[in-house]
């Protein structure tokens, strides 16, 4: 071979070295492992998105998470001095659930709307607003946007080609879902809510979820019924237009008079029927105020303007009581929508299946129901729908309010009875294919746990755990919420109060209501329903509705703080 004709072919035999190799090269030798998924490590990190490219190589998308690097790992300059500076969330739960005189102090001040308008900001800018994924779409696309059907995801699904249900880590198969359940979910006795939640508590979150959680069973666990997202009373008016219309009077804008309710499934227990009945009367008292403000108004504004008006009333209620209680701060939060007026927020929500998960809060439930001297069991409670009529709206809301209820982490509470609940869940967390919970922990920016022992605080379900999993990194998602180690003096633990405070804010301060638009005493007739909104209260919405006035609250009545005193609570003047 001359000289010359070597010297041409090189270059070509290099060029060809250098190419990729062809699929027909790649698919040659079935004895050959495929590659894993290099997604399936999760090795994005702080936000970060993960791109496969080819078969093994992946790009990490660091675009505005506040790092950068291969992994989205290295903090920038304000980043890096931010998380210097921000406090744990165990450091920041423990300031705000103690030293109570420090905090009436504060929230006699212009501190409390500093603090409150922090919360706020900081909660709902964790949830992405537009959503970003779906069952169906693991990555940005305009069906995750446009179509409400379906439950958004806060992440995308575990990839289907790796090597472990959860990705890399873990067992090849996850644990059997009744021997999970049955060995840790299951209530030995009962262990009553450390806050002194009531029965009522439970009913009332019963009720307020149901109008945005509504899994589609024809569709499938990734969809909803409940194309709202978020607080617009579908399960009392109804979540279409035909079965509002079976609800409506007609005139001067109320409801009907009988038994009627928005959500199909409310005749399952007294206490959903409860609060159905006591709305349903709020809903027919603010027609009858409106009309007397505005006589020329016709049945549709009354009807549409009082439906404003409860809005607000929920959310007030929701956001002051309900999850003031839950948090078990001394931070009196605050329901006021010009807190987030010059502050970037997006006025609208999508409900996640993450969050729909998470708040499966049937440990609750007590053992049985008492109601004066009489004793139910789960037989005779479900489906009575009698006893609403028996004993009346006020003998419930009194007993309702002085049982207690169970204590919802730490594992081990579920009545056999709801058990079941528990189940499903998991189940469908499964097939939908969640992420495991270390990876739910570090998009929320808390730290993962590094062994079950850490996140159970006990040896005996933690040496359990490891024998079902065989990897902290390989634990659900439900299951870690509901086994988690409960914070001192709270009804769950730390992720639960983490991940969970932010749907709620976003989902309660993204509603329309909410917005500089409609946030107006025009908006709900005049300053006499603005103020129905601004003065909302939980024992207002049952003394006004009933001929005397119960006990009526979310805690057992003289419930002691944790220094054996009486916590101070103040009544709330009608």
């Amino acid at each position: 071979m001359s000289r010359r004709s070597l010297s041409l072919r090189f270059p070509l035999l290099l060029l060809l070295l250098l190419l990729p190799p062809t699929p027909s090269v790649l698919l040659a030798d079935p004895g050959v492992p495929s590659p894993v998924n290099p997604c399936c490590y999760y090795p994005c990190q702080n936000q970060g998105v993960c791109v496969r490219f080819g078969l093994d190589h992946y790009q990490c998308d660091c675009t505005r998470t506040g790092y950068s690097g291969p992994n989205c790992t290295i903090p920038e300059t304000w980043t890096w001095i931010r998380n210097s500076l921000r406090p744990s969330p165990s450091f920041t739960h423990f300031l705000l659930t103690h030293g109570y005189w420090l905090w009436e102090f504060v929230n006699a001040t212009f501190i409390r709307e500093i603090l409150m308008r922090l919360v706020l900001t900081v909660r709902s800018n964790l949830i992405p607003s537009p959503p970003t994924y779906n069952s169906a779409h693991d990555y940005i696309s305009w069906e995750s946007f446009s179509n409400v059907s379906y439950y958004t995801r806060i992440l995308p699904s575990v990839p289907k080609d790796c090597p472990t249900p959860m990705g890399t880590k873990g067992k090849k198969q996850l644990p059997d879902v009744q021997l999970l359940t049955q060995r840790l979910l299951l209530r030995r006795e009962f262990i009553p809510a450390p806050q002194g939640t009531n029965i009522l508590f439970a009913f009332f979150a019963q009720h307020f979820t149901h109008q945005f959680f509504k899994t589609s069973g024809k569709m499938g666990p990734g969809f909803t019924k409940a194309l709202g997202h978020g607080v617009d009373l579908g399960h009392i008016y109804g979540d279409n237009l035909e079965r509002q219309y079976h609800l409506r009077l007609f005139k001067d804008g109320k409801l009907k008079y009988q038994m009627a309710v928005g959500q199909e499934v409310f005749g399952l227990l007294p206490g959903l029927m409860l609060f159905s009945t006591i709305w349903l009367r709020e809903h027919n008292r603010v027609c009858d105020l409106l009309k007397e403000e505005h006589p020329t108004w016709d049945d549709e504004q009354l009807f549409q303007t009082t439906r404003l008006i409860l809005i607000g009333e929920t959310i007030k209620i929701v956001i002051e009581e309900y999850v003031q209680h839950l948090s078990g701060y001394f931070l009196q939060l605050k329901f006021d929508p010009e807190l987030l007026f010059r502050v970037q927020f997006q006025y609208r929500n999508r409900i996640s299946m993450e969050f729909n998960h998470l708040y499966h809060w049937h440990p609750l439930m007590p053992n049985s129901f008492q109601v004066g001297s009489q004793e139910y069991s789960y037989e005779q409670f479900l489906f009575n729908t009698s006893m609403l009529v028996d004993y009346g709206v006020e003998a419930l809301v009194d007993a309702f309010s002085r049982q207690r209820a169970g204590r919802i982490g730490g594992g081990r509470n579920f009545d056999y009875h709801v058990l079941h609940v528990a189940v499903d869940v998991i189940k469908e967390s499964r097939e939908m294919r969640l992420q495991p919970f270390n990876e739910y922990r570090k998009r929320f920016g808390l730290k993962p746990y590094t062994s079950f022992q850490e996140l159970t605080g006990e040896k005996e379900m933690a040496a359990e755990l490891e024998e079902l999993y065989g990897d902290i990194d390989a634990l659900e998602f439900y299951p870690g919420l509901l086994l988690e180690k409960c914070q001192p003096n709270s009804i769950f633990g730390e992720s639960m109060i983490e991940m969970g405070a932010p749907f709620s804010l976003k989902g309660l301060l993204g509603n329309p209501i909410c917005s500089p638009e409609y946030w107006k005493p025009s908006t709900f007739g005049g300053d006499m329903g603005f103020n129905l909104v601004n003065t909302a209260s939980l024992k207002k919405l049952v003394c006004l509705n009933t001929k005397t006035c119960p006990y009526v609250s979310f805690r057992v009545p003289d419930y002691p703080g944790d220094d054996g005193s009486v916590l101070v609570r103040r009544s709330t003047e009608l």
